[in-house]
């Protein structure tokens, strides 16, 4: 069956690379789409990749909205005398979200496929962390594997990989093997949609806009942002040396009972999370605009969640911040979304923006 223009744009933005401080592959593909869509295209000392729509003037205040590049990844912190890896997270990711399996090892001269272990199942009290591995039905005991009792199997020799260019700092990421979007029913399945799906509803936000002919009032920034799942120290960089007071960033809202989120093809505008308190008029005008066409907003307040606007906002690097977002079944897993959302999203910030800056 021959795929949408978007599901082959979600999947492209999936399969690129983009462990946390090592952007670059999934920087190239984003500015390939963003070229055409911006006036202006640049990346800054941060390493966040910025595309400027010019307004019709220069005195109006500009707008930021962020999307970021950066995936849930690994880094190297010990090449053991056997060959296998020893790695810690980069961001909020857990050896049960991923499971054993295939992941890519980004040497500096070679990249090549390892596989994520927890160990053997059929071991004993001998085995170091057992308890961790084997299920409590067998022992009596099940506990969930931390980072401690993972390893990376390489079948490589130290000297193999020293000379590979792995070494502590390496970064160690999903395999692409494990990349590809799954069709459920009416929903899309599979990895990173965090945060690749936001960066889909930016580049059609954009194309959205250029289609109505329309040229906004004040500038608009899109920030594709560094480093977001470790402290989002790029959107802070940029909210700081951009111009404008707003920053607006485009993130996965979870679906859980305790936020009354469901799984559709509403979009979620946030009003707080653990970091920082949304602007409620910016948060009230997203949610007007969600009405007026007829999308049916979710509201939701999240307390184990941060965004690259609200850590900005922390920071007083942004005056005003907001965020928008789609819902996530399996956050920071193997993730769902319905398969509407984005465009829903990209309807609404669309309308937004051009109602805003027009």
């Amino acid at each position: 069956m021959k795929q949408s223009a978007a599901f082959q744009l979600l999947q492209s933005l999936i399969q690129a690379y983009g462990p946390c401080g090592q952007e670059d592959e999934i920087r190239a593909l984003c500015t390939k789409e963003l070229k055409p869509l911006t006036d202006e295209l640049w990346v800054d000392a941060a390493g966040n990749l910025i595309g400027k729509v010019k307004g019709k003037t220069s005195t109006s205040p500009a707008i930021r909205i962020m999307v970021h590049m950066d995936e849930l990844s690994m880094i190297v912190k010990k090449v053991h005398g056997d060959g296998s890896l020893r790695v810690n997270p980069l961001g909020g990711i857990y050896p049960a979200s991923i499971g054993q399996g295939p992941v890519d090892i980004l040497g500096d001269k070679e990249q090549f496929t390892g596989v994520l272990s927890f160990g053997s199942m059929h071991t004993t009290r001998e085995t170091p962390n057992a308890h961790k591995i084997i299920p409590k039905e067998y022992r009596g005991q099940g506990l969930t594997p931390s980072w401690d009792d993972v390893h990376v199997i390489t079948r490589k020799t130290p000297k193999a990989l020293k000379e590979a260019g792995v070494q502590p700092g390496t970064r160690v990421v999903i395999a692409k093997s494990r990349r590809t979007l799954t069709t459920v029913q009416d929903s899309l399945a599979g990895y990173f949609l965090d945060n690749r799906g936001a960066i889909a509803i930016a580049i059609e936000t954009l194309k959205k806009i250029k289609k109505q002919k329309t040229k906004l009032k004040s500038d608009l920034y899109i920030v594709a942002t560094c480093s977001e799942e470790i402290g989002a120290s790029g959107a802070c960089y940029a909210s700081r040396t951009l111009p404008g007071d707003i920053s607006i960033a485009i993130d996965v809202g979870p679906v859980a009972k305790e936020y009354d989120t469901v799984l559709s093809a509403q979009p979620i505008v946030v009003y707080q999370d653990a970091v920082s308190v949304y602007d409620k008029q910016l948060s009230d005008r997203l949610v007007s605009f969600g009405k007026k066409l007829k999308l049916n907003p979710q509201s939701a307040v999240f307390e184990s969640y941060g965004s690259d606007a609200s850590i900005a906002q922390r920071y007083g690097q942004a005056a005003k911040s907001a965020l928008l977002c789609f819902p996530v079944e399996n956050t920071h897993g193997y993730e769902l979304t319905h398969k509407d959302s984005l465009d829903h999203c990209s309807d609404l910030l669309a309308a937004f923006l051009l109602q805003s800056t027009s």
